[in-house]
């Protein structure tokens, strides 16, 4: 990708955050992003879990880099809204390979990436995004690095806690030069209100059971929603019963999108 197209995409990704709730449907390979694109969707986002599934691994970190990258530079290649893509906590303790790996996503066309701290010390993020955010400056390309803290989603404190340590993170991430912040499991709209009051990040949440409608999270300060893995585990069960009919009694009476259909998405 060129500096300049970066530059543009970026932006225009960063743009989305300010104004309104940007959904985004997360896609898990190629198909699902073409598919979700023909639906309208303003920019795509992977899934680190539906993606590790697809190509064969567990969740959690556990995917090599060559795998992220060959999946991001092949779903730019076929969308044309912009991409962000999940890489969890960078498959690396040492901020200069996250950020060898930052300015690699740029290069392909990703604009957007989100990072997360998990159990790891919120220290070790913050130097992940500075990282990233020095290797890209060097590269003349940038990216939108929406730091994930996972406060809620791992119980990392007392719920009475929970909006303080994450505000306390987002200062840390903020500073660090993050974008974006995502909250993943925060449901409580005040929780979300006093998040996106204490921070000058878009606050990001998931869409979890109990999450309030888009027209309250929006009025909260939401904004942007993320379907997380949530489409594509519906996928996987959904085929899991369409395989198991056939398996079971040679059958596929489930309803289908029709081939040309599917052909039409990649002519």
């Amino acid at each position: 990708m060129s500096k300049t197209k970066n530059a543009c995409d970026f932006r225009a990704f960063q743009a989305m955050h300010q104004i309104g709730l940007l959904r985004l449907a997360n896609a898990w390979d190629v198909g699902s992003a073409r598919l979700i694109e023909s639906l309208g969707a303003k920019a795509m986002a992977t899934t680190s879990a539906g993606v590790a599934w697809a190509a064969g691994y567990a969740d959690g970190n556990r995917m090599t880099t060559d795998v992220v990258l060959s999946l991001a530079e092949r779903i730019a290649r076929a969308i044309t809204v912009p991409l962000s893509v999940d890489i969890e906590g960078g498959y690396s303790s040492d901020p200069r390979q996250v950020g060898e790996l930052a300015v690699r996503l740029a290069e392909v066309g990703v604009v957007g990436v989100n990072l997360e701290d998990a159990r790891e010390p919120p220290e070790l993020l913050a130097r992940k995004i500075e990282g990233a955010k020095a290797a890209l400056a060097n590269a003349g390309l940038d990216i939108f690095v929406n730091a994930r803290t996972d406060v809620y989603l791992a119980a990392l404190v007392e719920p009475a806690q929970r909006v303080d340590e994450v505000l306390s993170r987002a200062k840390l991430y903020e500073a660090a030069g993050a974008d974006g912040l995502f909250v993943p499991v925060v449901v409580a709209l005040n929780d979300m209100r006093q998040i996106a009051a204490g921070t000058t990040l878009p606050l990001n949440v998931l869409s979890w059971h109990g999450l309030p409608a888009p027209a309250e999270l929006e009025a909260a300060g939401v904004r942007r929603l993320s379907a997380g893995s949530g489409i594509a585990g519906r996928v996987w069960a959904h085929a899991e019963i369409v395989a198991r009919e056939f398996l079971d009694g040679g059958t596929l009476t489930a309803a289908s999108k029709p081939y040309a259909d599917l052909q039409a998405l990649f002519a």
